[in-house]
């Protein structure tokens, strides 16, 4: 794995970061999410300090990626109930099928 370093632009100053050069892509579109949000609260003009703005633009993201996983989860448990619904309807479905072949003695449930 190789690291190399890159000099990224946030907010209008420059930093120079490390990471993995495979890594460089996402690392390069965390860094326009950051300058984009300390950009947007910078520009509201409410907030001066580099350093508010900063923790502020934190806060913002972290609350995005949180309602993003909420939705996600949400997702995954209403397709996971939506897979055990089939998964029952198949299995009566069955069930009754059997019955008719076994004829009324051989009734399985």
């Amino acid at each position: 794995m190789t690291t190399t370093t890159l000099d990224v632009t946030i907010m209008g100053q420059i930093y120079t970061l490390a990471c993995p050069a495979e890594e460089q892509p996402a690392l390069l579109a965390a860094v326009r999410e950051v300058d984009g949000e300390m950009c947007a609260i910078r520009d509201m003009g409410k907030v001066r300090a580099r350093e508010r703005i900063a923790v502020l633009a934190a806060l913002n993201l972290a609350h995005s990626l949180i309602e993003s996983r909420r939705a996600a989860g949400s997702a995954v448990a209403a397709a996971s109930a939506a897979a055990e619904s089939a998964d029952a309807h198949a299995l009566q479905q069955l069930t009754r099928r059997l019955d008719d072949v076994l004829g009324a003695e051989g009734k399985l449930l």
